[in-house]
Order: structure tokens, then C-alpha cells, then sequence
């Protein structure tokens, strides 16, 4: 294992690297380029044994990863913001041929107005094209992500396309230690891709052809199952990747939850912030506790039903938006907890457009979720610190 001082993207890199990813397809974007120059670097260096697609868009980079899983090639790709935008179609078929792609995707704010910082609305936005979420907290989970997502998504009864999510220059371009296992035990636990179905010369099959609508429905439902399937699948990978590497993850990270009074659900680098402001307001003497969402998608509903029936008052921050009724977390952990328990639940919209989210913004949430645990609901969504809007 050798240990190196390098950010975010950089540990993507890494990650697809070491996971001998045979198809890169890539194309720039702040703040993901650096991704797929790393990547580059690996290859015109001879480190890297892959075929290195310069593609013209995003939409593009997406179609040739999908022509080169359909052959049977393990692909990577990566992107941000408006790319991912330009590849919902063909995010819809990547999961609908179910091709187990995988793609970093940096979370930028969407325009306009004009922004590149940290925001999780690009994600958010593709929740029901069908590929599996989860939202970094550091840069060892980054690389330790890309990994764990190829041995799930290439299960044979999951072959379901999945992104690692990580925030905009805070990990992207932050430089942290990060871990780098070696190849031999990389090799050793994520075996090859052999998908059972691939596109052959001389053996014509057919590959997302028309159906008619007394089958299509059965297709839906079986990408749907997988779905459900890879919950069970990633707790297995998660157990197998902590005794092979010797770092734990988890669907949902709970820290100091079991005796809360009001416990805040984040996901994404914030957390990391956030585990500290739970320290400092227990030794103040409030039971406070931090729920950090890692896997978005399959949903992990098991897990927040478990803390609804311990914890009066939940607090969601959504550093997105739905326009519907309030931001995308909030409205699943609402739909996964309905009819098992009935905790208070606030809905926090902050940090949109890479507003900071300080110690003292926490602090100040966590004291009004506790005011919520004593008092009851004043509203159930808040934008925190808008301009001009009390």
C-alpha cells in the first residue's frame, strides 16, 4: 500500500486506475477536468493500460461508455454540473441496458447563474435514472468508493450503472493522505468483468430493441429489483472491503445517535465539519447526533426507519432543491419513515451555490432542531441565510 498527499480528483484517478478500468471516455469540465488529465498522465506514461476516448461532449462520453460496456469492457468516466445534465438520456439507458458503468461526478451548482462551486442539484436532478448515488466524505472514500461500486454494479443479478459523488473544490481540488492499495490486492478482489451478455462478431444478439408494452413494464421492474438488490449487495461489499483493506464504510455513518435528542442528516463533505460541532454541543450538555448519508441510491430506508424510532426531532439538509415540496432528502427520508414512526422532521436548504456552511451555521441549526424537539414544527422547510428574506 503506498500513501500519497492528493486531492479528490486525483484519488478518483487513482481509483479507476487501480480498478483497470479498460474504456476511459473523457471530456473537460470544471471542476472535474483534472479527473481525466490524471488519467492521461496514466496512460501516455505506460502506468495505465486502457483505450483513452477524447470524446466532443459529455452526451458522447456517455454513448462510448456504453458501447464499450455493452462489449464487455469495464468503463469509466467522469464529469460535473451541466455534463451531467447533457448525459440524462443516456443515463436512462445506460441502466436500462444494464451496463455497469462507472462515473465520478464532481457536484457544481447549475447555471444560470453562472457558478462552479459545490452543490448537490446536478445529482440530485438524475435521483430516477436509475444508477446507484453515494456521497463522499473525504478523498480515501473517494478512491475506496470507485472500487466497492465496480464489484456491486458488476454482480450479475445488480449490472446497474453507479457514481461517486464528491463536492466541488473542497475534495475535488483539496490534497488529503490518501491510501493507495496495491494492484496485486486490488486484482485479487475485483475480478475482471465477464458480463453474461456482450456484443460479438458473429453473434448477433439484440440490445435495447423495441418491446412492445405488454413487456416493457417487466423490464422496468427488474431494473427496479436490482435496485433493491444492491442495498443487500453494497452491506455485503461494504463487510468484504473492510476485512480486505481495512477501512469501514456504511449505507448510512451514525454518529452519536443512539442517545439524541435531535440528530441533523448531512451528506457530503460537510459532515466531516459537522462531527465536530456534535462534539463541542455535548459538552455543552445537548444530546445532539449526526446522521451522514452516504448511499443515496438504493435508498437506505432501513436505516432511517431504525432512527426515527429512536430520535423525537430530524433535521434534513439539503444542499439542493426539489421545487417540489422542499429538497430531495428530506422528501425520501419523509417517504422511507411514513407509517414506522413520527418524529418531527425540518427540512434545511443551505449551501447552495458553494455558500459556506461554518461551525456556527450548524451550531445555530442544531439549537433551532432542538427548539423543534421542545416546541413543534414553527415551519417544515427553511432556507438558511438567504439574502433579503427573513
Amino acid at each position: 500500500m503506498t500513501r500519497m498527499v492528493i486531492t479528490g480528483n486525483a484519488a478518483s484517478a487513482y481509483g479507476a486506475k487501480i480498478a483497470r478500468a479498460q474504456v476511459v471516455a473523457a471530456y473537460p469540465i470544471t471542476p472535474q477536468t483534472s479527473i481525466v488529465e490524471k488519467l492521461a498522465d496514466f496512460v501516455a506514461n505506460g502506468e495505465m493500460d486502457t483505450q483513452y476516448v477524447k470524446v466532443e461532449s459529455e452526451h458522447s462520453a456517455m454513448a462510448a461508455c456504453i458501447a464499450a460496456s455493452n462489449t464487455g469492457a469495464r468503463t469509466y468516466t467522469a464529469t460535473s454540473s451541466h455534463g451531467l445534465m447533457l448525459m440524462h438520456e443516456l443515463l436512462i439507458w445506460a441502466s436500462g441496458a444494464r451496463l455497469p458503468v462507472i462515473m465520478s461526478n464532481v457536484n457544481r451548482a447549475n447555471g444560470p447563474p453562472w457558478s462552479v462551486w459545490a452543490d448537490h442539484h446536478d445529482a440530485m436532478a438524475q435521483r430516477d435514472t436509475g444508477w446507484m448515488q453515494i456521497y463522499a466524505d473525504n478523498n480515501q472514500e473517494v478512491l475506496d468508493t470507485i472500487l466497492m461500486l465496480y464489484k456491486v454494479a458488476e454482480k450479475r443479478h445488480i449490472m446497474l450503472p453507479g457514481m461517486v459523488l464528491e463536492d466541488a473544490f473542497i475534495l475535488s481540488h483539496t490534497m488529503e493522505p490518501v491510501d493507495i492499495p496495491d494492484q496485486k490486492l486490488v486484482d485479487d478482489w475485483l475480478p475482471p468483468y465477464d458480463p453474461e451478455f456482450r456484443l460479438e462478431p458473429g453473434k448477433p444478439m439484440g440490445f435495447g430493441s423495441l418491446v412492445m408494452p405488454e413487456l416493457y413494464m417487466d423490464f422496468r421492474y427488474k431494473i427496479a429489483k436490482a435496485m433493491d438488490d444492491s442495498r443487500a449487495e453494497l452491506k455485503k461489499v461494504h463487510k468484504d472491503f473492510a476485512e480486505t483493506f481495512g477501512r469501514e464504510y456504511d449505507m448510512v455513518d451514525f454518529y452519536k445517535c443512539e442517545d439524541a435528542d435531535a440528530v441533523l442528516v448531512i451528506a457530503g463533505s460537510v459532515a466531516s465539519t459537522a462531527k465536530d460541532v456534535v462534539d463541542k454541543l455535548r459538552q455543552e450538555g445537548h444530546n445532539v447526533g449526526l446522521a451522514r448519508l452516504r448511499v443515496f441510491r438504493p435508498f437506505p430506508y432501513e436505516e432511517f426507519r431504525w432512527l426515527a424510532k429512536r430520535v423525537p426531532a430530524i433535521g434534513v439538509c439539503d444542499r439542493s432543491y426539489t421545487f417540489g415540496y422542499g429538497g430531495g432528502q428530506a422528501a425520501e427520508i419523509k417517504a422511507a419513515i411514513y407509517a414506522h414512526a413520527t418524529p418531527l422532521v425540518k427540512n434545511y436548504i443551505m449551501g447552495l451555490g458553494g455558500r459556506d456552511i461554518t461551525p456556527e451555521i450548524l451550531e445555530r441549526i442544531y439549537m433551532d432542531i432542538l427548539n423543534v424537539k421542545e416546541k413543534g414544527l414553527d415551519r417544515e422547510i427553511e432556507w438558511i441565510d438567504v439574502k433579503g428574506v427573513e
